[in-house]
């Protein structure tokens, strides 16, 4: 034995992981799972990448044949939750008209502005939620809850409290121009985006990734204590070793990858990390092969340029699969219990990024990007990131109105749509984001803190709740658990574009960073966020 245990591809483990998808997916694995328990095999799959020690040649070579078996029963769900991109339209009854070609400023003809976007809340088919366990409760009243707000409220610009405490610039918001600004940049129906929205937009994606970085992994009641030991409850700034409680500190520590890192006293510029990587993988694609770039091509330039030890649950199988010869899509498929986890949709905002206005051609080019990799909702995910992205990225300020537009290229009876309409309706009807919190955990918990379902409904309702208010949303993505980076970064992302410039997020977020991300990417290690914005917007105009 040589100590070296790789996560997330060892034969023992994913069995077990697929056994739990086949439960989610309702299908019926009872005899596989009896065969595997009478073999000595492993009842529950590990929280982390890997179990403590391997399974003899025996078990592995049995696990090898469940997978095989598995992958062959039949899902109650397939009809509702398909997977090419075709029969997604088709379930997809609000699914985003095609912009016609924009002038020669990059604008959209004013008929076509003046639209209402597809799939309002209200037009969208909206299956009865009430199965979901928690999905009912009281509207709680206490407005001193944490992450408290008052409802109903009078809204100011871009759908959010006049004065509000958490980070604005009013004259700095979408809607008001910048120095220097042409008249009518930014607004609604642009379709080419502004390089100090898109430089907001990855420097949030830095700051939220760098937020959940410390406590990713960690458990609710862990990530609570943390911050209310250090005086930062409600979450309000970076984590801190300081003040915290040695028997707290010895009971949940924080994630050793990132300590050194990523807390307020040891913060010196954006460290790596694949929430930033995969942003990047994704400019170099659009720069070698243009927006029509295939699958395939995705998966050369992960062999060419991704380093295999870079990679995680689906994205880690995929590459495998891709040196074993399997082909895309096939590579999601094979062997790959992580299909619908949130890898996908951690890709996917440089395909909302360059179609500014245009959520039916960002969704259409994520799926393309996550065939490698995902299925299903997991594909859904990343398609969901892309539009309202999208959305936002073509002027539309309010938060609400751009994650409507995500929810139009997803299927409406499936789960992940089920999921975000609850995380949403959750954010809306209650006034304190604990309770939010505690709601979806109630009924979302049962799923890996990976998978898209959970982490996708509490984006929204972290995006709703702070009505795309920028530190309320990547402080309330990342206090709600799960998996806190990913969603911090998306979190942070969204509302750092729809904030439209660098000086509207406030400098404790922004100065740490220093300008300047670490990455194993090669050309890209120490680049500077206004270059990538730079570099995005040149992808985003080019035909």
């Amino acid at each position: 034995m040589t100590g070296l245990r790789l996560t997330w591809v060892q034969p023992e483990d994913l069995v077990v992981h697929e056994l739990r998808q086949a439960d989610e997916d309702g299908r019926d694995a009872r005899e596989i799972r009896a065969r595997w328990a009478r073999a000595g095999g492993s009842p529950a799959p590990p929280r982390d990448g890997a179990s403590a020690s391997p399974a003899p040649p025996e078990l592995r070579v049995l696990a090898h044949e469940l997978l095989d078996e598995l992958a062959l029963l039949p899902s109650p769900l397939a009809e509702r939750e398909p997977t090419p991109l075709a029969l997604i339209k088709a379930a997809c009854p609000a699914w985003p008209a095609t912009p016609p070609p924009a002038d020669a400023r990059g604008r959209q003809p004013v008929s076509f502005r003046e639209q209402r976007p597809a799939g309002d809340a209200q037009s969208v088919d909206r299956p009865p939620e009430a199965s979901w366990p928690g999905a009912s409760g009281s509207r709680a009243a206490q407005s001193t809850t944490p992450f408290s707000r008052a409802a109903p409220r009078s809204l100011g610009a871009g759908g959010l409290p006049p004065g509000s405490g958490w980070g604005y610039s009013p004259g700095l918001r979408r809607g008001h121009p910048h120095p220097g600004e042409a008249p009518g940049e930014g607004r609604s129906g642009e379709r080419r985006p502004r390089p100090d929205a898109l430089h907001a937009s990855w420097l949030g994606r830095a700051i939220g990734c760098l937020l959940g970085k410390p406590v990713e992994k960690l458990p609710l009641h862990a990530i609570r204590g943390i911050a209310r030991a250090t005086g930062n409850w409600p979450l309000h700034t970076w984590f801190t070793a300081k003040g915290l409680p040695p028997d707290l500190a010895a009971a949940h520590p924080w994630n050793r990858r990132s300590a050194d890192t990523s807390l307020a006293e040891n913060i010196d510029g954006m460290p790596e990390d694949d929430d930033l990587n995969y942003p990047l993988l994704n400019l170099l694609l659009l720069q070698r092969h243009g927006k029509a770039f295939t699958t395939a091509q995705l998966g050369r330039l992960w062999l060419d340029e991704l380093p295999a030890g870079r990679t995680f649950t689906a994205e880690r199988v995929a590459y495998r699969n891709l040196l074993s010869g399997v082909e895309p899509p096939l590579t999601a498929a094979h062997r790959n219990p992580f299909r619908e986890w949130i890898g996908a949709a951690i890709r996917a905002d440089m395909h909302g990024w360059t179609h500014p206005g245009d959520p039916a051609a960002a969704a259409t080019q994520a799926h393309r990007d996550a065939s490698l990799t995902h299925t299903a909702n997991g594909i859904y995910g990343a398609m969901f990131i892309a539009a309202t992205i999208a959305a936002g990225a073509g002027g539309r300020s309010d938060v609400h109105q751009c994650l409507r537009t995500g929810l139009t290229v997803i299927p409406p009876r499936s789960r992940l749509a089920k999921a975000i309409r609850l995380g949403i309706d959750a954010a809306r009807a209650e006034p304190g984001f604990d309770i939010v919190v505690d709601r979806l955990h109630t009924a979302l918990g049962h799923h890996h803190w990976v998978h898209v379902i959970p982490n996708a409904a509490l984006l929204a309702a972290a995006l709703t709740h702070a009505d795309g208010d920028f530190t309320g949303s990547i402080c309330r993505a990342v206090s709600g658990g799960w998996d806190t980076d990913s969603n911090g970064a998306t979190a942070g992302s969204i509302a750092g574009l729809l904030a439209g410039h660098p000086a509207a997020i406030p400098d404790r977020w922004t100065i740490p960073l220093k300008n300047r991300l670490a990455t194993s990417v090669a050309g890209f290690d120490g680049v500077g966020f206004d270059t990538l914005a730079h570099l995005t917007r040149q992808e985003a105009v080019r035909p």
